[in-house]
């Protein structure tokens, strides 16, 4: 194979489409292929990709000034595990041109964001890498391929002028005013004093809170057929009033507030027997009747779930929590949009499925509204655009991604950024009651003077 192949002979031009596969989904002998190789244990180890060692055998094999021309995924350029790839890659060239296709369709049934890149093998490097970017989801035809290649501008397309990557950096494809606003953000949200013995000696070990760290997090109750459960209306009796909750779906949220609440059917009854909830919750069990079949079907979490109940509270002790709460839909697609909706939601209010709930745990000293405004800033959009987990133009918001969120916490003991949290909770106060857009940019303002203390 190519990775085992003694080529002697160096080339001017090497183009490709390598194989992407992860180690634990390689065959036995592949592994074992690996394993032997001289580059391979250089440079890499069982948490890399095999095609990691495609990309830097054939940058081997190039002469001086020689050019490497790959179409692949794009996930590598910002992994943990592959920035002894990308050392090597600064220290032996530069990029010249980056194509990266987001959602576009290029190879059937591959749904991961793909680039084309073209690789110079050089001792001296350039400036500026140029960087075009397509967003949309159909496929390629010879008008858009040669709009692309000639900067034509076009819908759902983005020309950049990128500097040059460097050593131990993520590989970021966004200019350079975004990935210094980024490092501006990492930078106030830093751990103090992190002189340990663990990096004394590597800078790049330094960590930054999150918002792990300051709020308890989680996913919305599972119903299993929403509009099942939904009251709309309907005429109820006392005790099928006691047995509802008011539930937010993602629909239902904007930036900082909710547009609607729905009241649920929620019977907190174990052991009820079906002629006992058609007895004592008649409208209910009539309700219900239509839509039988369809929960039935519903996946049953290895119980025996009945048609009336939800099948999975999960959560549900956090939800119950006498407190303010943010909701953020579970996943936002961005392609039409600069912002996402981080809404805060009164107590007693509980989410589903496709909305995340978020809590300052008790020992977090920063207010609810200075996280809810902090999360709806934009330089927090900026840094989960390019570092959340997004697959396509989606962002995702579950627990784990969300608790990796950089997060500015307050120095309590210095009296500016005492102030400008208060001012900040304040300003966010004010605007859930009047929802006056002046107020959005002077939260932003606020946080502004808020970073710029750090720099």
């Amino acid at each position: 194979s190519f990775v085992s192949a003694k080529i002697d002979e160096k080339f001017d031009l090497i183009i490709g489409n390598p194989p992407y596969i992860r180690w634990k989904n390689l065959e036995y002998e592949l592994k074992q292929e690996l394993s032997n190789n001289p580059i391979w244990n250089k440079y890499f180890n069982s948490l890399c990709d095999y095609l990691y060692i495609f990309i830097l055998k054939s940058i081997e094999l190039l002469n001086d000034n020689g050019q490497l021309i790959f179409i692949c995924p794009e996930y590598w350029m910002n992994t943990t595990h592959s920035i002894s790839l990308r050392n090597y890659m600064v220290q032996n060239g530069y990029f010249e041109e980056i194509y990266h296709f987001n959602e576009t369709p290029i190879f059937d049934k591959v749904t991961v964001s793909i680039i084309i890149f073209k690789f110079v093998k050089s001792k001296e490097t350039k400036d500026k890498i140029k960087v075009s970017k397509f967003y949309d989801n159909q496929k390629l035809s010879d008008e858009i391929l040669y709009n692309l290649k000639n900067k034509i501008p076009f819908n759902n397309a983005e020309f950049l002028i990128v500097s040059q990557f460097k050593l131990n950096e993520r590989w970021i494809l966004q200019s350079d005013d975004v990935r210094q606003e980024l490092q501006i953000l990492e930078t106030n949200c830093l751990k103090k004093n992190q002189n340990t013995l663990f990096n004394l000696f590597d800078e790049d070990k330094q960590e930054f809170h999150t918002i792990g760290e300051f709020c308890d997090i989680g996913n919305g109750l599972v119903s299993g057929l929403d509009k099942a459960f939904q009251v709309n209306g309907h005429a109820l009796t006392e005790n099928e009033l006691n047995a509802t909750i008011n539930v937010v779906k993602a629909k239902d949220l904007k930036p900082f507030v909710i547009d609607n609440i729905t009241k649920y059917i929620y019977i907190d009854e174990e052991g009820l027997e079906e002629e006992f909830f058609k007895e004592n919750y008649p409208n209910f069990y009539n309700h219900f009747q239509k839509h039988k079949s369809s929960l039935d079907k519903r996946y049953q979490y290895n119980r025996n779930i009945n048609y009336w109940e939800w099948v999975f509270l999960r959560n549900f002790n956090l939800f119950k929590k006498e407190e303010k709460r943010i909701f953020v839909p579970c996943k936002e697609r961005i392609s039409n949009k600069d912002y996402f909706r981080f809404a805060l939601v009164d107590e007693g209010v509980f989410p589903t499925q496709d909305v995340t709930a978020i809590f300052k745990k008790h020992n977090t000293k920063e207010s609810i509204e200075y996280i809810l405004a902090y999360l709806n800033n934009p330089i927090v959009f900026d840094w989960l655009k390019c570092n959340g987990i997004v697959k396509g133009n989606i962002v995702e918001f579950s627990e784990k991604p969300i608790s990796s969120i950089p997060f500015r916490v307050i120095d309590w003991s210095n009296e500016n950024e005492v102030e400008l949290h208060n001012l900040i909770s304040h300003q966010t106060k004010i605007y859930l009651k009047n929802q006056d857009k002046s107020l959005l940019y002077q939260i932003n303002q606020s946080f502004n003077k808020l970073f710029s203390i750090t720099q």
